[in-house]
């Protein structure tokens, strides 16, 4: 019998026929129904080309807890969004189109950024498509448009009704790259090469000098303060007195606090406004008054005199000259500090009193932190990531930014009085450029406002993703259906930024926690195990891989190289050399489909003892299928199909199969077994790689998708896997006997069959020519 499938090889061209039937026939349309399971997908953010050869194995496996939850019975609500918020595209585009965002008219400047995420955008949805993704790109949404920015800012309202919301002036992290407000989610530190000065400060009316030692003497200009520990004896005369500060001869008093560290160089330590996160607690708490030294530009204010309007490292450099000619340099060493950076510009942030709003935050942290202990995270050691920030918190969430490309904060002033008002919810608002729709002031009744221009932190809209998906306030009946969700798919670096914000604000306003369950991925690193970046030249553009390996052979790479929660390497050649498990499988099934399939059938030893190993298989996928490790499935499934099946079991049932030497009852056992194992294999696999899964299934199984299959359940049939070692040696034994030998393998050959093997006997003797 001539085979069903013709091609020697499978050609990952087919997966564009394959691709095509899946939206021609809409098999993964969604319709709500009264159990769902609801993901909460990650929206990428189009920041570039190209996109992150790491964030598409990102995807590809969410796209595996979709088709997983699918066979396992799930109505699967699979969104797609895509994030367009932020500095990201700003920077962009003013790099693209060598302007400065602050030069630009406001809705030119928004116009441009459109422009340029509609292009990169496009790029990252024809990769997801091609990737084979699941989801619902007929409906998908952008974190820009009007619906959603319409939420965000209702969310706002409703939490401003409530209380919930405040300015105020106080010191915030500021990155003056970005020239905005950052939380301290958004920073990361980095290990940076500076010097550590010791500088001499006289005390007032002696001839006594205290060396301190700081990284920032950039800031000698804003120190009120010198403090010593309570209990340092070395100072206890002097407490109370008088210091000199250098540079500057200003005076400032020497007390005493139990932060400072008596072995840590003289004991002594200079509290300057703000140096760091310890001068902001030391100043709130000691009432200092505090002086800027440092403005929005980035460089040093008037009070600095003679250093005005350098950068601090500028400043720093010239100041330590100007210590060392006047006598106040003890020394300099030159040391690696861990410094606070903002994660989207990478340079060192400065701390500036600024004029923010804040939601609160810190009176919710027990609460966020049972919400968390509800949630099971796969894999479980990634919940500490937020227990460790929820421990960190200590000061309220500033959400206001001075960037243009984010929803803007619906708020307009009173010009008369500068009483704030904020509108009904349920529209968009953008107050820079829009008449207030309040028509009196609720203070003084003037009639003249002037817009909030500042927009929101980028994470007051991604924070609520699982409300607009689920339509909140706009859908009753769809939102009861589909929230709470029931898995966030992420990446671990921002579970204190978008999984914390998350729970924060979904609690806020529905009072439940938004998902069950949360799915964390590791970073996709280089070859070498560095992060991969353009400018270091070691990004991998995923589309041309795809275009040339096929999405099945990138999806099974991503399974089979990736355990789940870790970091990860791609490399080009490992993902090619996947393949080669791709064309065993195709092999395989080609033999296969010269076979027709047998709905039952009496089975030998030989069928017996591989359908207990298959099922032993579908026992370890279900292991890994139910924690989302996709892995475990991944590794289990190569290892059965290439080691055992195809090396041994199909060997020893080819003559069997084709009724050669054996009755007709023993033939149809063999075929029955191949069949039951191979369509066995392909649905534990289906998942993962859903292109020749579906091939494979429609040629030789079913009319049906194999997507709309239900998964494998274990069979628990007669145990014979205590042969295996027996059956795989034996095997072994008779190849290595010929070999030694110079014989084919078609060659006869005389050996015995071990006793304990005797009821294989005849498939041995068929599949070796034993005589």
């Amino acid at each position: 019998m001539d085979p069903k499938i013709s091609e020697k090889a499978w050609n990952p061209e087919l997966e564009k026929n394959v691709l095509k039937r899946w939206q021609e026939e809409k098999i993964y349309d969604f319709i709500p129904q009264e159990d769902n399971f609801t993901i909460d997908t990650p929206p990428p953010y189009p920041s570039g080309r190209p996109w992150h050869i790491g964030a598409a194995a990102h995807y590809s496996q969410i796209d595996m807890i979709a088709r997983t939850a699918r066979m396992a019975g799930k109505n699967v609500y699979f969104p797609i969004g895509i994030d367009r918020n932020g500095l990201p595209v700003e920077l962009y585009t003013e790099k693209k189109h060598k302007i400065r965002m602050r030069e630009t008219e406001r809705g030119e400047f928004l116009s441009l950024c459109r422009d340029a995420l509609d292009d990169l955008e496009a790029e990252m949805i024809l990769i997801m498509k091609s990737l084979g993704l699941s989801g619902d790109f007929a409906n998908y949404y952008r974190t820009d448009s009007e619906e959603y920015r319409t939420l965000t800012q209702s969310t706002f309202i409703d939490l401003w009704k409530k209380g919930q919301v405040y300015l105020a002036n106080r010191p915030n992290n500021y990155d003056w790259v970005s020239g905005t407000t950052i939380a301290d989610a958004e920073i990361i530190y980095e290990d940076i090469s500076t010097k550590l000065v010791y500088m001499k400060f006289k005390i007032k009316d002696t001839d006594k000098e205290i060396v301190i030692a700081s990284t920032r003497p950039e800031l000698l200009c804003a120190c009120r303060t010198i403090i010593v520990n309570p209990e340092d004896e070395r100072y206890t005369q002097y407490i109370g007195k008088k210091i000199i500060v250098p540079i500057t001869n200003t005076e400032v008093e020497l007390k005493t606090h139990h932060s400072a560290k008596q072995e840590f160089g003289s004991g002594a330590v200079m509290v300057c406004s703000y140096g760091d996160q310890n001068d902001v607690a030391l100043f709130r708490e000691m009432q200092l008054e505090e002086i800027v030294a440092i403005g929005l530009d980035g460089r040093m204010t008037e009070v600095a005199e003679e250093y005005a309007g350098l950068k601090p490292k500028q400043a720093r450099t010239k100041i330590i000259e100007d210590l060392k000619t006047k006598g106040f340099l003890e020394k300099t060493e030159d040391i690696i500090h861990r410094t606070p950076v903002s994660e989207r510009s990478k340079i060192p942030i400065e701390i500036i009193p600024m004029e923010e709003y804040y939601l609160k935050q810190k009176e919710a942290v027990s609460k966020i932190k049972k919400l968390g202990q509800e949630v099971t995270f796969h894999p479980t050691m990634h919940k500490q990531i937020l227990m460790n920030w929820l421990e960190s918190i200590n000061i309220d969430w500033p959400i206001s930014r001075r960037r243009y490309y984010g929803t803007e904060i619906p708020i307009w002033y009173c010009k008369n009085c500068s009483e704030p008002h904020v509108p009904e919810p349920g529209k968009y608002y953008r107050p820079w450029m829009e008449k207030c729709p309040i028509n009196n002031c609720t203070k003084c009744d003037s009639t003249e406002f002037v817009g909030e221009e500042r927009t929101f932190d980028t994470w007051m809209d991604s924070s609520v993703s699982p409300l607009f998906i689920s339509k909140f306030n706009r859908d009753d009946e769809f939102f009861k259906k589909v929230y709470p969700a029931s898995i966030r798919p992420q990446a671990k670096d921002i579970v204190r930024t978008w999984l914390y914000y998350t729970l924060l604000r979904c609690e806020q306003i529905t009072g439940e926690k938004p998902w069950s369950e949360a799915w964390i991925m590791g970073y996709g690193l280089d070859e070498k195990g560095m992060k991969m970046s353009k400018s270091k030249g070691n990004a991998i553009d995923p589309l041309p891989v795809i275009e040339k390996s096929g999405a099945d052979t990138f999806r099974f790479w991503s399974a089979s190289e990736i355990n789940h929660g870790y970091d990860f390497r791609c490399n080009e050649q490992k993902i090619e050399s996947t393949k080669k498990f791709l064309s065993k499988l195709w092999n395989v099934s080609r033999f296969l489909s010269s076979f027709p399939v047998i709905e039952s059938a009496i089975l030998s030893a030989s069928d017996k003892w591989i359908l207990s190993e298959l099922d032993n298989l579908v026992k370890e996928c279900k292991r890994g299928y139910d924690d989302y490790n996709f892995f475990i499935p991944a590794i289990a499934i190569r290892e059965f199909t290439w080691n055992l099946f195809a090396a041994h079991y199909i060997e020893m049932a080819k003559a069997r199969a084709y009724g050669i030497g054996f009755t007709d009852e023993e033939r149809d056992g063999a075929i029955f077994t191949l069949h039951k194992t191979l369509s066995t294999i392909l649905k534990l696999l289906a998942p993962i790689t859903p292109f020749i899964t579906e091939h494979l299934w429609k040629v030789l199984y079913s009319d049906k998708s194999i997507h709309k299959e239900r998964q494998v359940e274990v069979e628990s049939p007669e145990d014979l896997t205590r042969f295996t070692k027996e059956i795989t040696e034996f095997n072994s034994n008779v190849w290595n006997e010929k070999k030694g030998k110079d014989l084919s393998l078609k060659d006869s050959i005389s050996i015995s069959v071990p006793e304990s093997l005797s009821a294989f006997s005849k498939d041995f003797a068929s599949m070796h020519n034993l005589e």
